[in-house]
């Protein structure tokens, strides 16, 4: 079994910054991709942006140049760094893990809350 515990949510002022972190424990045998995806009410879970296991990334149009996520193949985890955060940046933020074998985990998700 494997779990996502993720961590660094919290409220920020428009224009601020926060850096989220998920680490992955349990059996992990191979992982194929890490990242974060997003849901604010009343809308359907969106990816933010993933990153592979060689490292290639992609974003979403709305987070380019202003989100940054990366990966310690090491310890099983994975960042968002997130710069100058908008209102409309507000959601509960999950991490999600694919292994070599295609199955997905889910973390419990971080409240991410920016005020204008």
């Amino acid at each position: 079994q494997v779990q996502l515990v993720e961590s660094g949510g919290g409220l920020v002022q428009a224009g601020g910054s926060l850096r989220l972190s998920c680490a992955a424990s349990g059996i992990i045998f191979s992982i194929n991709a890490m990242g974060w995806y997003r849901q604010a009410p009343g809308k359907e879970r969106e990816l933010v942006a993933s990153i592979s296991g060689g490292g290639s990334t992609v974003y979403q149009e709305s987070v380019k140049g202003r989100f940054t996520i990366s990966r310690d193949n090491a310890k099983n985890t994975v960042y968002l760094q997130m710069n100058s955060l908008k209102p409309e940046d507000t959601a509960i933020y999950y991490c999600n893990l694919i292994t070599g074998f295609g199955r997905s985990y889910w973390g419990q998700g971080t409240q991410v809350t920016v005020s204008s």
